[in-house]
């Protein structure tokens, strides 16, 4: 099991030396969130500053780029890592694909089925000259040497995609490498939907549960004091407010015994009541879905809940606090070499 950091985009003069400090500390890899800067520039600024981190868009919005755009980027980006790099893609939103991107949404399962192929068309013509793809959404069909990126000394890119109902999760096994399991996905979750759609959707298409990677974020609460992990523990139920208003996540909090937990949080949300909000977070919510440890037990504690679950690990907040990363660093090199 690898353990990643999770990090949402930096002004691109800071990211190198924050890349740099991670490698050192002991991070398998990076990985990049997309909010209002794209994850795309960082990722390549990290892969000159820490050659050694394996790095991962998770995730770089789909539909507002062109299949070929995206593929353009991650064959750079593969090339600059000689081989580290995974793409992670999602659809976010209607709202934020629609009014903010200025793109198309409408089925967005079936849109992003289709784009995980074209990416992948795209590969191949960067090595082959012919570019032929056909689907529902996207129809490819013109490439010249001019216009390609050539071939690699790498293999092609995993394409690994952020998956929450069963459809997603059994199309990924169906054409991803890699599925983005969501940070409220608890181990109940992954053990009820994220594994077995995931070999359903690998038996569709001839693979192995084994040729599909999962990618878990994990929140965690660590200190060897109580004032310590108190303080984490409500920057965590703030967090777990804010994924748990989206009506589509309803049922991770209902399957493991929280029903009404969205609901309410959505009530609070309306009235513009952020602490009210967080109220709705219990501390049985954060047991049940967060990692609460000890420094010295954090790594005991991350193998005992994910281990043969989880390919990789994405520790949420490793980098939140600029005094702790090499502590966190540490956690991830004793899980990597075991």
């Amino acid at each position: 099991m690898y353990v990643d950091a999770m990090i949402t985009p930096q002004p691109l003069t800071t990211i190198g030396a924050l890349a740099r400090r991670s490698e050192d500390a002991g991070f398998s890899g990076l990985l990049f969130t997309e909010t209002g800067r794209t994850a795309y520039l960082n990722a390549a600024v990290a892969s000159q500053a820490a050659p050694g981190l394996e790095l991962s868009t998770g995730v770089a919005v789909a539909f507002p780029r062109s299949p070929f755009v995206t593929a353009a980027s991650a064959w750079e980006l593969q090339e600059a890592t000689d081989g580290k790099f995974r793409l992670g893609l999602g659809t976010q939103v209607r709202t934020h694909v629609v009014r903010r991107y200025g793109a198309d949404f409408e089925h967005p399962g079936p849109r992003l089925r289709d784009y995980v192929l074209a990416v992948k068309a795209c590969f191949s013509a960067f090595r082959t000259g012919k570019l032929d793809h056909h689907g529902e959404f996207y129809n490819l069909d013109f490439i010249s040497p001019q216009w390609s990126a050539g071939p690699i000394d790498a293999p092609d890119p995993e394409v690994d995609i952020a998956a929450v109902n069963p459809w997603m999760l059994r199309m990924a096994g169906e054409v991803a490498d890699g599925v983005h399991v969501h940070p409220l996905g608890e181990p109940g979750y992954i053990e009820r939907h994220v594994v077995p759609k995931i070999a359903e959707g690998t038996a569709n298409s001839g693979r192995s549960p084994d040729d599909v990677a999962v990618i878990v974020p994990v929140m965690t609460i660590v200190g060897d004091s109580d004032e310590e992990r108190a303080r984490e523990r409500e920057l965590v139920r703030a967090s777990m407010s804010f994924y748990g208003s989206t009506p589509n996540y309803a049922f991770i909090w209902d399957e493991a015994g929280f029903e009404g937990t969205t609901a309410r949080i959505r009530e609070k949300q309306k009235a513009g009541d952020f602490k009210g909000m967080a109220a709705q977070i219990s501390d049985e919510h954060i047991a049940t879905f967060a990692t609460e440890s000890t420094w010295d037990g954090l790594a005991d504690a991350l193998v005992s809940k994910y281990g043969g679950l989880a390919t990789r690990v994405v520790l949420y907040n490793a980098l939140a606090d600029p005094d702790r990363i090499e502590r966190y660093g540490e956690v991830s090199r004793q899980i990597s070499s075991r």
